[in-house]
């Protein structure tokens, strides 16, 4: 175990933290268990990363009635055209995704997650998606409004940086 114990990787052993830095150490902390979670779910799916960020857009976009063409995924993803190309045939292929005709346009192409894989990723994910629900809905509004202004802010600094 490193000097700042277990947890406490830049911000030093959580009972010495002073507030903003255990803020920080909790989102550090939180950050970790989801993409720990998140390699786990693309584990049991047999999966990239790229790949289950492709089904989570899919999945949305088709819970709105939203079309999506290879070209909107290649732009939502931030890969090229190629690497899109690919990611689809292994979607298809692994039967998580079915190409079809645009209904408006003849030339055009959707992408359409299956029935299937909308059932896998909801046992997947459902209990843990169920837990983190519980947490949220048990907060008063105006803890709600705080925390939501604060990670939007976090988001917004974040975000700063990619753009110096």
């Amino acid at each position: 175990m490193d000097s700042h114990g277990a947890s406490g990787y830049w911000y030093g052993p959580d009972d010495s933290l002073d507030p903003p830095a255990a803020i920080l150490q909790a989102l550090r902390d939180y950050r970790i268990s989801e993409v720990a979670t998140r390699r786990s779910t693309r584990d049991s799916m047999g999966m990239g990363e790229t790949d289950l960020l492709a089904l989570r857009y899919l999945l949305r976009a088709n819970a709105t009635g939203e079309r999506v063409g290879p070209k909107d995924l290649s732009r939502a993803l931030g890969i090229t055209t190629a690497s899109t190309t690919s990611l689809i045939d292994r979607l298809v292929a692994s039967g998580h995704v079915r190409r079809e005709p645009h209904p408006t346009d003849r030339r055009s192409l959707v992408i359409v997650p299956t029935v299937a894989t909308d059932s896998e990723v909801r046992a997947t994910l459902g209990h843990m998606h169920r837990r983190m629900m519980e947490v949220a809905e048990s907060m008063s509004a105006e803890d709600a409004r705080v925390v939501i202004t604060f990670l939007r802010r976090m988001s917004a600094a974040i975000g700063a940086e990619r753009h110096n």
